[in-house]
């Protein structure tokens, strides 16, 4: 028996499986559970599963598998999520958390407002540039990494046919890992994203690492100024840029719990 529970942050949704205090789905299956039920017809549904266990210098640790059983380096929607659900199990406190990931030591700060809804702002730390407005497939790509790999496309109308145009830039040979593709309107120090993402292939209703990908490039080549709202088809994100680094902000929701009986 499996208990699992069910988040979302901006509707970018996970399974989220507690290893805190024990592994619950051993090492060589994780990739397969993560297939199984991710299918939203025939599983639980979702855009990813989470692990959540203790880390050895850390507040927490935060392994992600993608729908396709790979597993990226780090998750900006997700891990709100599971510090969201840590602070609800009592592994830690509102203020400030440190979550280990492939991807690095990400630096949290959690909050309540006035309303007692949790804010969590993550410091995604300084984008990797790999190189501006370079005609791919027929458009301007720009890459930069914030945790994964991404491409960002400006355009002036996001109803391109993402499902047709991105895959060709997500397997391009420029990216050898792969990369998430975002489509990206910018407005007054605001920008609105679709993103597809790898390991999902497909989009998804929002993507922090997108999010703060696309505030970062913005800002480089001066679309916006350095706090910048972003609007994903899920809701609206926060990112501020200081020191090099890139802050995401957003909430994260407990959806339900659930049992999974047998796997």
């Amino acid at each position: 028996m499996i208990i699992f529970t069910k988040l979302h942050g901006n509707a970018n949704d996970f399974i989220l499986v507690d290893e805190y205090d024990q592994e619950i789905i051993p090492e060589s299956r994780k990739s397969t559970f993560t297939e199984r039920f991710c299918a939203r017809r025939f599983g639980v549904g979702a855009d990813g599963v989470l692990f959540l266990s203790r880390s050895k210098h850390a507040n927490l640790r935060m392994r992600i598998f993608n729908p396709d059983g790979s597993e990226p380096e780090m998750c900006g929607n997700g891990i709100r999520c599971v510090v969201k659900y840590a602070i609800d199990a009592g592994y830690v406190r509102l203020g400030k958390v440190i979550v280990e990931t492939i991807a690095g030591d990400i630096g949290i700060e959690a909050r309540k407002d006035t309303s007692n809804r949790v804010w969590i702002k993550a410091d995604m730390g300084a984008p990797r540039f790999e190189f501006f407005e370079k005609k791919l497939e027929g458009r301007k790509v720009s890459a930069v990494n914030t945790g994964v790999p991404h491409a960002v496309i400006f355009v002036d109308d996001l109803g391109a046919p993402i499902a047709q145009v991105a895959p060709k830039i997500r397997h391009h040979s420029i990216f050898p890992e792969g990369a998430n593709v975002n489509f990206v309107k910018v407005g007054k120090n605001a920008l609105e994203i679709r993103t597809y993402e790898r390991g999902v292939e497909a989009e998804t209703l929002s993507c922090g690492t997108g999010a703060a990908a696309s505030a970062a490039v913005a800002n480089k080549l001066g679309k916006v100024g350095d706090i910048v709202n972003v609007k994903t088809k899920g809701g609206m994100l926060h990112a501020s840029l200081k020191n090099d680094h890139v802050f995401l902000e957003g909430t994260a929701e407990a959806v339900y719990e659930g049992i999974i009986r047998s796997f």
